[in-house]
C-alpha cells in the first residue's frame, strides 16, 4: 500500500504538470496527499521541515543562477547578438544543419561548465531565431536542447564537469574522467541516434505542411530592421561565459581555501562558509556577470531604451522558474522520506547483475524524485556498497559503475514533473503537450544508451 500511495503521488504530480496545472502548487499537493495517507499527524511537520526545507534551500543555492541566465538570455536577445550567430550558422552550413548547431551550441556550454538551467535561458534566443528563419516547428527547440544540453554532455562525456558526473566519485573513488572509452561510445549513441530521431519528426512535420507556428508565446524580442552586429563580437559573451567559468572553478579555491570565515562588526559569531560545496556555482555566477557587462559594454546603445523592459520580464521569467525547480525539489525530499519510497529502493536490491541494478535503481529513482542528481544521491547513499561488493566479486571496474550511474541519472529524471523539463518549457513558451513528447522520445534515447555500453562493457570489455 506504501508503494501505492508514493506512486499515486508521482502520477499526479505529472498528470497535473502535463495538463498545465501549476507545479507550486501541485508539488507540495501531491507530496502531503502522500504523507496525510501514510501518517495523517505528520503533515504539518513534513510540510515545513521537509518541503519548505527543501524548496527554500534549493533557492538559496540556485536563485541568482536562475536570475543571472534569465538577464544574459535576454540580453542576447535585445542586442541582436542572436540573429547576427544564426544568420551567420546559416550562410555557413545552410537551414538543413539548424537542429545540429543548436545542439552542439548547448553541448559546448554544459561541457565547458555552465548550468543546464543558464544553458537553456542563455540558448533559446539562438534556437527561436534559427528554427524560424529554416521554418522548422517551435515545438521541436525543446527537444533539441534537451538533447544537447541534457543527456551526453551532462552524464556521458568524460571528463564533463555538470554535478552529475562528479557525485559518483565520492562513493566509487573515481573522478570525472571514469571510464572514457564507454562514455565516448554513449555520447556517440546519444548523438546520432537522437539527431536521427529529431529530423525524424522533423520530416514528419514538412510532410503535415507544418512551419514555425504562429499565435506563439516568449517570442524572441529583436527588432526586426536592427543592424546585426559582427558574428565574433555576437559570440564573444558566450565564450567569456565558458571560459571565465572554468577559470572562476579554479581560482575561486585557491582564493578562500577549502572554507572561508567571515567576522564583520556587528556579528555576533564568524560565518564558515564551506567554500568547496559553492565553488561552481560561484563560478557560474560571476561568469554570468562577466557575460552580462561585456554584452552591456559592446551594445548598450542597442539595449538601453528596452533595458528596463526586458529585466523586467527576465526577472518574472527566472523567478517562475526557480520557483517551479525549487518545488519539484521540495516534492523528491518528501517522497524519498516515505515508506514507499523505501520499500522500491530495498526491492532494488535483489537484482543480481551489479551494472543492470544500478541502471535500474538510479533511473527509478531520478524518476520518482524527478531530479537526476537528486535520484543519483539517493540511490548511491542507499545502495553504493552493494554495488561495489558486488562489482568486485564479478571483476568490473569501479569506473564502469560511476559511468552506469551518471549515465541512469539522466535517463529517466526528464519525466513531466522534472524541474530542467518544466523550466525549458516556461522558457520557451511551450505546453507539454505541445512539446513534451519529443523530449520523452530523447528521454527514451538516453535510458537505452545505458543498457548499450553496458552490453559493450560485456561484450568487449572496454572501460
Amino acid at each position: 500500500m506504501s508503494v501505492i500511495v508514493a506512486l499515486a503521488a508521482l502520477a499526479l504530480l505529472m498528470l497535473a504538470a502535463y495538463r498545465g496545472y501549476s507545479v507550486i502548487l501541485f508539488a507540495p499537493l501531491a507530496a502531503l496527499g502522500a504523507v496525510l495517507l501514510t501518517d495523517p499527524g505528520a503533515v504539518a511537520p513534513a510540510f515545513t521541515g521537509i518541503f519548505m526545507e527543501k524548496m527554500v534551500g534549493f533557492i538559496k543555492l540556485y536563485f541568482p543562477v536562475f536570475l543571472l541566465g534569465a538577464v544574459f538570455g535576454k540580453l542576447i536577445e535585445l542586442s541582436g547578438f542572436s540573429r547576427s550567430i544564426v544568420s551567420a550558422a546559416i550562410r555557413l552550413l545552410g537551414t538543413r544543419q539548424a537542429m545540429l548547431v543548436i545542439v552542439l551550441v548547448c553541448a559546448l556550454l554544459t561541457y565547458g561548465g555552465v548550468s543546464l538551467f543558464v544553458v537553456v535561458f542563455a540558448v533559446y534566443p539562438f534556437a527561436a531565431e534559427m528554427f524560424r528563419q529554416s521554418e522548422i516547428p517551435k515545438r521541436l527547440i525543446p527537444a533539441t536542447i534537451a538533447l544537447g544540453a541534457f543527456t551526453f554532455t551532462m552524464t556521458a562525456l568524460p571528463g564533463t564537469p555538470q554535478i552529475q558526473n562528479i557525485i559518483p566519485s565520492s562513493f566509487f573513488g573515481t573522478n570525472a574522467w571514469a571510464a572514457p572509452w564507454l562514455g565516448l561510445i554513449g555520447t556517440l549513441f546519444i548523438l546520432v541516434v537522437g539527431m536521427l530521431y529529431l529530423q525524424r519528426q522533423l520530416h514528419k512535420a514538412r510532410q503535415a505542411g507544418e512551419g514555425y507556428g504562429t499565435s506563439l508565446r516568449n517570442e524572441p524580442e529583436t527588432a526586426a530592421d536592427l543592424a546585426l552586429p559582427n558574428p565574433w563580437l555576437a559570440l564573444s559573451p558566450l565564450l567569456l561565459v565558458g571560459l571565465s567559468n572554468l577559470a572562476l572553478t579554479r581560482l575561486i579555491p585557491t582564493w578562500y581555501g577549502a572554507s572561508h570565515s567571515l567576522q564583520l562588526t556587528g556579528m555576533p559569531a564568524p560565518l564558515v562558509t564551506d567554500v568547496t560545496r559553492l565553488t561552481a556555482i560561484w563560478a557560474v555566477e560571476g561568469a554570468l556577470l562577466l557575460g552580462i557587462l561585456l554584452v552591456l559594454a559592446s551594445s548598450f546603445r542597442t539595449v538601453h531604451g528596452r533595458l528596463a523592459e526586458g529585466t523586467q520580464t527576465a526577472v518574472g521569467g527566472a523567478l517562475l522558474a526557480a520557483m517551479n525547480t525549487a518545488s519539484e525539489y521540495g516534492f523528491g525530499g518528501v517522497i524519498a522520506s516515505l515508506p514507499g519510497f523505501v520499500v522500491v529502493a530495498d526491492a532494488l536490491e535483489a537484482i543480481p547483475n551489479p551494472l543492470i541494478n544500478e541502471a535500474i535503481a538510479v533511473n527509478l529513482l531520478a524518476g520518482i524524485t524527478g531530479s537526476a542528481s537528486g535520484g543519483m544521491s539517493i540511490a548511491l547513499a542507499a545502495m553504493s556498497d552493494t554495488f561495489i561488493a558486488a562489482a568486485n566479486a564479478a571483476q568490473i571496474p569501479l569506473e564502469v559503475l560511476h559511468r552506469v550511474a551518471s549515465m541512469s541519472s539522466g535517463g529517466m529524471d526528464t519525466l513531466p514533473h522534472n524541474g530542467a523539463v518544466i523550466t525549458l518549457l516556461a522558457v520557451t513558451g511551450l505546453t507539454h503537450r505541445e512539446a513534451y513528447k519529443d523530449i520523452f522520445g530523447i528521454t527514451l534515447i538516453a535510458t537505452l544508451a545505458v543498457f548499450f555500453i553496458i552490453g559493450v562493457f560485456y561484450a568487449t570489455g572496454l572501460v
